[in-house]
């Protein structure tokens, strides 16, 4: 014996019915004309071979029948819309799809381009960005949660492979009414004793500037500490104090501040590229990589000028 096809349009149409006690609302709510729905409704009425709702010119309402059925379609229903949906997502993720890692301050000022510059390319590739600090962007690649990571070079493991992308220099950020922006660079013994915003030591910038300065560290005036590095930009725009950042951090937007370069140490970071050892880059990956070396070293072209 051929099983009975369910008939799911007349299911809707019930429902529809049954939740606004009118055939108008309920044609008007599924979208089709209140012909069509009286007719699925009849259609669905024989097939279960019993009279759901009983309808006269003034009243509508549910018969024992309905009133039964009700709560188990509304079930029925449910858990066919949730498999429609979890079928949609299903085919979503299997989009092609990018994850990767990249500092804050890349996050900010490079990346905007990068992925304007992909998406126009390959609109249907989704992008994941981790925009984490340095160690846990090699975590992140390790892990295998993120296809490759830019970070600075030393918060790279030995079990990744790393790429030099390019060098960029720390600078000094002061307001443009302090004496000091009349210069072009300035030492560390210049600026002891200055107010300083020191950025927190759980950030790889940090590290780099500790270790290069040494004992000399301690002779400078670290006021005040921020946990990320466009804090500190933005404090010194508000005249708060000074801040020594990667040259990048300081944007176009960036109104009232100039940046020095620093002597005696000049300190630089390497951006690197790191990815999992041994395992080469999806052909789009390696597209996006590309991108992003370019515009990176387009941006610090225009941040030396």
């Amino acid at each position: 014996m051929a099983a009975t096809r369910f008939d799911l349009l007349g299911l809707e149409a019930f429902l529809a019915i049954a939740d606004r006690g009118s055939f108008n609302r309920a044609a008007q709510a599924v979208g089709i004309t209140q012909a069509a729905l009286s007719h699925r409704l009849r259609k669905f009425e024989e097939q279960v071979g019993i009279q759901l709702i009983f309808r006269t010119t003034r009243l509508v309402s549910l018969t024992p029948a309905g009133l039964d059925l009700l709560p188990k379609a509304r079930h029925l229903l449910d858990t066919a819309s949730n498999l429609l949906r979890d079928l949609q997502l299903e085919n979503v993720d299997r989009r092609e799809r990018i994850a990767f890692g990249c500092l804050p301050t890349m996050a900010m000022h490079v990346l905007p381009e990068v992925m304007r510059e992909f998406h126009q390319r390959h609109p249907q590739i989704a992008i994941r960005v981790f925009d984490n600090s340095a160690g846990e962007i090699a975590g992140l690649v390790e892990k295998g949660d993120a296809e490759f990571g830019i970070t600075i070079q030393g918060a790279d493991r030995w079990d990744l492979d790393a790429e030099p992308l390019a060098k960029e220099p720390y600078v000094l950020l002061c307001r443009r009414s302090t004496a000091f922006a009349k210069k072009s660079s300035i030492t560390w013994r210049e600026v002891a004793g200055e107010p300083l915003i020191r950025v927190s030591t759980q950030t790889g910038n940090r590290f780099l500037i500790d270790s290069a300065l040494g004992n000399r560290k301690e002779r400078m005036s670290w006021t005040h500490e921020v946990q990320h590095v466009a804090s500190a930009v933005a404090l010194v725009e508000a005249g708060v104090g000074m801040a020594v950042v990667p040259r990048i951090a300081l944007g176009p937007q960036a109104r009232g501040i100039k940046a020095l370069a620093l002597r005696g140490p000049s300190i630089t970071r390497t951006l690197v590229l790191v990815k999992r050892k041994g395992v080469p880059l999806s052909v789009k990956a390696q597209e996006l990589r590309e991108i992003i070396a370019a515009r990176l070293a387009r941006t610090l072209r225009q941040r030396t000028a």
